[in-house]
């Protein structure tokens, strides 16, 4: 059985995309051609790999079990060309990072130190929640990741805490929480929340510390997107909380920040895999953020 790497590639881009006409166009090959590549590995393999329908994918178990192996042989294949790369020294090579939307913009400065001192390290990233970004790096489709602790799989994971905010209530101008000083977890029990969606470590964080202090949030809306989550916020849709960074953003004089009690952080961190050598790459973005003077 021989199987080329590229087409587990393609693979793999179907089975993200669930579309043959969409992965086609992102592979930049022909529906028919990609058709016929499938075709090919489902005979290579002796096993029926997809059900279609309507150009609809879904994956056989089979399928599924070729995923969760593709994913792993194509971690390792990137490993085997970033550490053939570094016998010369970190001059060429990519690094596939994670990063959660919200904090795209906090992390500029590091990223261009990193790009400064390693120019010839192709970045690419991929936006995830955070939980996504665990997920990513536990089926080795990331070498390391930018997200929000705690994680859910902390057993599997190592991580390196960078920088930490507060977090604060976020209501409307004219609200019957707005003149208060500090914000309780009962304060929110009587009004619509607006939370995050549910694979962001905040949302997470948010449920549990919630719960912990014995109150069920209101949840009558969820956002992936900050300023979003402000104007609906802003609309009188509901309350919300929002770091510190994040809120600095929302200039508007229609919503009022007011800080929690007890006091909640939203710490930032870079986490990886426990259980394998991080890349030289990954290893030179870690060692670039542990020498960084400043918070991001």
């Amino acid at each position: 059985m021989n199987i080329p790497i590229k087409t587990l590639q393609h693979y793999l881009v179907l089975v993200e995309s669930a579309n043959f006409t969409r992965a086609a166009e992102k592979c930049f090959i022909t529906q028919p051609t990609l058709s016929k590549i499938i075709q090919r590995l489902e005979e290579s393999l002796g096993q029926q790999l997809l059900h279609r329908n309507n150009q609809k994918v879904e994956l056989t178990q089979a399928g599924i079990l070729l995923e969760q192996s593709a994913r792993e042989i194509l971690g390792q294949w990137h490993r085997l060309q970033e550490d053939l790369n570094n016998l010369s020294g970190l001059k060429s090579g990519r690094l596939r990072l994670g990063v959660c939307p919200m904090m795209s913009s906090l992390i500029i400065g590091l990223l261009t130190e990193f790009r400064q001192r390693y120019p010839g390290i192709e970045l690419q990233m991929y936006e995830y929640g955070g939980f996504g970004c665990e997920q990513a790096l536990l089926n080795n489709s990331l070498d390391i990741a930018f997200t929000a602790l705690p994680t859910t799989h902390d057993i599997e994971l190592a991580n390196q805490a960078l920088t930490r905010y507060p977090l604060l209530a976020c209501v409307p101008e004219g609200h019957e929480l707005a003149t208060k000083t500090s914000i309780t977890w009962q304060d929110f029990a009587a009004y619509p929340f607006i939370l995050y969606n549910e694979d962001f470590s905040l949302a997470k964080l948010i449920t549990r510390l919630s719960a912990k202090a014995g109150v069920q949030l209101n949840i009558a809306f969820r956002s992936g997107q900050w300023d979003f989550l402000g104007t609906m916020v802003e609309a009188q849709m509901g309350v919300a909380i929002l770091p510190e960074p994040i809120s600095d953003k929302l200039s508007s004089n229609k919503l009022v920040f007011i800080p929690m009690e007890p006091n909640l952080t939203w710490d930032l961190a870079l986490i990886w895999r426990k259980d394998l050598p991080l890349t030289p790459a990954a290893e030179a973005l870690l060692s670039v953020s542990q020498q960084a003077q400043s918070p991001l």
